[in-house]
């Protein structure tokens, strides 16, 4: 049960945070005008917040373009049941207007209406699946769906980063944020 305080991961803000993660934090609430409450919390491990915060940077800096990075993501977070990430990531994909049965079938964990979409999201859960170790016909799958090799390290890398962000919301049981309520998952939807 999420709740607004935690025994043992107080939502940290610019001025409570570790010393070691206090820039962090400070840069985050300049990029967002606020400190979202799962970083406040990550901030209780500096090196895990650093770490969760590049990795994802440069997430952002690959080759998939941003629906597909949403499309890892979402099905990582929805995998992992981390409500927090699908409400954010929902609200990401509604900003980049991504078609509402996208967005609707990965909150449910479905099938994708799209066969590119689709064979990225099932080689992601995949990767996830088989520890990396995704068979010849899966990654051809991928391939053939107009995939590169370089991608499907790229798929590696965002389910890396919103790994560490899905385990680390649940073990810190991060509350969500007002501006994400109208996007708030419960993991029904699957």
């Amino acid at each position: 049960m999420t709740t607004d305080v935690h025994p043992l991961f107080p939502t940290h803000t610019t001025e409570s945070a570790p010393a070691d993660a206090r820039s962090t934090v400070e840069n985050v609430k300049r990029k967002f005008g606020y400190v979202p409450a799962p970083v406040g919390r990550m901030a209780t491990s500096p090196q895990l917040l650093k770490g969760f915060l590049a990795a994802s940077a440069t997430f952002e800096q690959t080759t998939l373009d941003p629906i597909d990075r949403e499309i890892v993501v979402m099905t990582v977070a929805t995998r992992n049941g981390c409500h927090v990430c699908v409400a954010m990531h929902t609200a990401t994909l509604v900003r980049l207007e991504a078609p509402s049965e996208v967005v609707e079938a990965l909150r449910a964990g479905k099938p994708l209406p799209d066969g590119r979409a689709e064979a990225l999201r099932s080689f992601t859960l995949a990767v996830m699946d088989h520890h990396g170790a995704v068979g010849d016909e899966e990654t051809r799958a991928f391939l053939d769906a107009g995939y590169s090799a370089q991608n499907a390290l790229e798929v590696v890398l965002g389910v890396g980063a919103y790994t560490i962000s899905t385990f680390a919301n649940r073990l810190i049981d991060a509350p969500l944020d007002p501006p994400f309520h109208a996007f708030a998952w419960d993991g029904d939807d699957r």
